[in-house]
């Protein structure tokens, strides 16, 4: 393999999964990297054979392990055709999010899809992916399996959501790349709640809301600033609204082909390894969402 570093994406055969899959093999191409695909046949208490389990119960893991990643291998050359050479497979043989979660340290991205699958839920479960999200030392995507949904074939859009924390900041730099790489244009959100409205000088509510969304707008625009420069053929749009962020964000998602967050926000503690925007966009948004730490 390639020493650039690598999508990495973790399979375990089920629908979200493979559109996980089929995702990171198009950002792969996207930003000219490696491709790889892995997944694991680990079972809990070690390979002794536990009482009232067939005998063969380790081959068929094994082999139902390596066709899970045939399977995949075929959809991510199928997705992005004349990449064969960039596409590494591995089987491995620690826990699911063990796995995905120290080889996030050498990868640009992690990519998962939350479902469960099976009767022994081989690996990737939700819990699986909330700890890869949580954990990763790399941006990492979740991919839904929706099927009123096609998310290689997605228009619209790249959304981020930005509320000034350093996290936003990371997630506005990643933002800008996502919507250069598909040649899109970048919705900038900002929605807030929580902020307690400064008293205009009439005192009523409509010159206090004002006043606060000229406010915000500024922060909103001075975030931007820098990125913008550096990314001069990316169009902006900035939408500043006195909204929950997550029901905000979830209904831009509706019409976007990414969505991007910061993994905490201002209100995040430091102890937190996910805020509860992200936690709450990641079960609900229909479209990719990449979360940045």
């Amino acid at each position: 393999m390639s020493a650039r570093r690598p999508i990495l994406v973790g399979t375990d055969g089920s629908a979200s999964s493979l559109q996980a899959v089929a995702w990171a093999a198009q950002e792969a191409a996207l930003r000219s990297s490696p491709l790889l695909v892995i997944t694991t046949n680990f079972v809990p208490g070690g390979y002794g054979i536990p009482m009232g389990v067939p005998a063969n119960f380790f081959e068929d893991e094994q082999r139902d392990a390596k066709n899970r990643l045939a399977a995949a291998v075929q959809l991510a050359a199928d997705t992005v055709p004349g990449r064969s050479s960039e596409v590494e497979a591995t089987l491995c043989t620690g826990t699911p999010a063990g796995e995905l979660i120290e080889r996030s340290k050498s990868a640009a991205m992690v990519v998962v899809g939350p479902n469960k699958r099976g009767i022994i839920e081989r690996g990737f479960l939700g819990s699986v992916s909330s700890a890869v999200i949580a954990h990763a030392q790399c941006p990492a995507a979740v991919v839904r399996a929706n099927p009123d949904y096609e998310v290689t074939g997605a228009e619209g859009p790249v959304v981020v959501g930005v509320d000034g924390s350093e996290h936003s900041m990371a997630a506005i730099s990643i933002a800008f790349e996502e919507a250069a790489l598909r040649g899109c244009e970048l919705v900038a959100v900002h929605a807030w709640s929580d902020v307690k409205l400064p008293k205009g000088a009439s005192g009523d509510d409509e010159s206090r809301v004002q006043h606060a969304l000229t406010e915000q707008t500024a922060v909103l625009s001075a975030s931007l600033a820098g990125r913008a420069e550096e990314f001069p053929d990316v169009d902006v749009r900035m939408e500043v609204v006195i909204d929950d962020p997550v029901r905000n964000l979830r209904k831009q998602a509706d019409n976007a082909r990414l969505l991007v967050v910061g993994s905490r926000g201002r209100g995040g503690f430091t102890s937190m390894l996910l805020g509860s925007t992200s936690r709450a966009l990641m079960h609900s948004v229909r479209c990719p969402l990449l979360i940045v730490r």
